[in-house]
């Protein structure tokens, strides 16, 4: 049951969006430009007010999380003057151009963003924008069907005057409108709560956009282990399922496709998570164990003590190619127009997150977002193709080397030994998904004894933890080839691999 300030708070943006209702009626029935054919109201922009018990059933089969992104139409620019054209998801005509002008007298002059919407599909609906270059991003909303404006009073220098002048405006489209936009926030929001509905969300999330099954598993949900079955270099894949954790895991698994959010130490996850963990064992092949330089991967383990988790690197192990790693509406340009936004907020922030690794990928120093956005353009690249350049093991940030927890453990594996001579040719900090690597355990008359123990069902690793069954889609199916991972796709639903994954 929702608590009494939760309850309120719905009832609260209820009002408000029937206040927002109203008036949006009132004003498109006294404009001389609505269409005469057009549906007074569409159901679809109205399911939000309705009783819940009605109206989210409903919103759930039509809108997602996936609505809080906006969608690239284009860029306006001063060369392509009405010729840029799109669909809306309220006005289905609509056109953009910009125009340079000097009305502030500064040095670089302004502008202004033409945007004329027209052919509204109902009375009740409006089409939000964002509208970014490298130096800002902006936004604003249409419920008239005529030509609006965007001021841009004074450009921020020669370096985005000059840029405008080449690429123009991007424009991006929030295809929910605004109650999907609601609606899709209030699917997002319990994903990072530690309670049961947040739990909830996650599995409803994971279930609804990746297929995961989440079958539950008898009691109890933690296995008596014996300590002498674990050995050097077994894995522990974990999957996290509440929490402020458990919400950037979903979002990761969203994205990438690997069904294991992390990886980590047995006692922390045992004693102090409470991110309701579910953790299995991946126990190494035989042959795979005999090979394992225990001093190898115990001194690349201690030269990393100190040093942070691998934020500089990790959204780059998930992108690999230009246009197939994007969940849509996600693409490179929102990217580009996320990064800058936090480039505004949190500027050290988002120096530490992304640009050292643009400039490594550059080959530059020292260039903050706009500068590197602006050097892609200059050398005739684009931005997704930037992303897209694999990151390399071997590369040091200003405050060391980046790893996040899956490639700590394959570069452990890779001084190990495990890799053999194909160790030069694999770059670790491109995986996301290392079950799938052949160097388990594929004999299940060789797993421990309490492996799966009362269990009905069989699983080819250990889950030592967890109400659900883990699932590990392709686990133990790959042997390692040279470049391993470091152009494929991976789109939700399916995830499908080519032959060359």
């Amino acid at each position: 049951m929702a608590s009494p300030s939760s309850s309120s708070s719905f009832i609260c943006k209820t009002h408000f969006l029937i206040d927002l209702i109203a008036i949006l009626i009132v004003s498109c029935t006294h404009s001389s430009q609505v269409e005469a054919i057009k549906a007074p109201i569409r159901p679809q922009d109205i399911l939000p007010l309705l009783p819940r018990q009605v109206s989210w059933p409903l919103l759930n089969s039509l809108r997602g999380a996936s609505d809080l992104l906006p969608s690239f139409v284009g860029a306006a620019s001063i060369s392509n003057h009405s010729d840029l054209q799109w669909k809306g998801s309220c006005f289905y005509q609509n056109t953009a151009w910009l125009e340079l002008h000097n009305k502030s007298g500064s040095e670089f002059g302004g502008g202004t963003l033409h945007i004329k919407v027209s052919n509204a599909h109902s009375w009740t609906c409006m089409d939000i924008y964002v509208f970014a270059t490298p130096y800002r991003v902006t936004w604003d909303y249409y419920f008239l069907s005529r030509e609006h404006t965007l001021e841009f009073d004074e450009w921020g220098g020669k370096a985005e005057y000059e840029y405008v002048k080449r690429k123009g405006v991007a424009i991006f489209l929030m295809e929910a409108g605004m109650l999907g936009t609601l609606k899709a926030l209030w699917e997002v929001f319990p994903l990072f709560t530690n309670t049961g509905w947040g739990e909830s969300s996650n599995l409803a999330f994971l279930k609804k956009h990746m297929g995961a099954n989440f079958e539950a598993r008898p009691e109890p949900w933690v296995t008596n282990i014996t300590v002498d079955d674990i050995h050097s270099g077994d894995f522990l894949a974990i999957s996290k399922i509440r929490g402020r954790w458990g919400g950037f895991e979903t979002l990761e698994k969203w994205v990438s496709g690997a069904y294991a959010g992390h990886s980590a130490w047995w006692n922390f996850e045992l004693t102090e998570d409470d991110a309701n963990p579910h953790i299995a064992l991946l126990p190494l092949h035989p042959d795979l164990r005999s090979k394992f330089n225990e001093t190898a991967a115990w001194e690349y383990a201690q030269s990393m003590i100190g040093l942070p988790y691998g934020y500089h690197n990790l959204i780059f192990s998930w992108i690999d190619t230009i246009s197939d790693n994007y969940p849509p509406p996600l693409d490179a340009h929102l990217v580009a127009s996320v990064m800058t936004v936090w480039n505004h907020l949190q500027p050290a922030y988002a120096a530490n997150m992304w640009n050292e690794a643009l400039n490594k990928r550059l080959g530059t120093q020292g260039l903050d977002l706009p500068e590197i956005l602006v050097e892609v353009e200059r050398r005739g690249s684009s931005f997704a193709e930037l992303l897209a350049i694999p990151e390399q093991d071997e590369w040091v940030y200003a405050d060391g080397k980046s790893t996040s927890c899956v490639a700590y453990v394959l570069e452990m594996y890779k001084e190990a030994g495990l890799f053999g001579d194909l160790a030069s040719q694999i770059q670790v900090t491109e995986f996301t998904d290392a079950y799938m690597l052949n160097f388990f355990e594929n004999d299940s008359s060789r797993l421990p004894k309490w492996c799966n123990e009362g269990d009905t069902v069989e699983l080819p690793f250990c889950q030592i933890k967890g109400k659900y069954r883990m699932e590990l889609p392709g686990y133990n199916s790959m042997d390692p080839y040279p470049h391993m991972t470091e152009s494929c796709p991976s789109l939700p639903p399916d995830y499908s691999r080519p032959d060359y994954c």
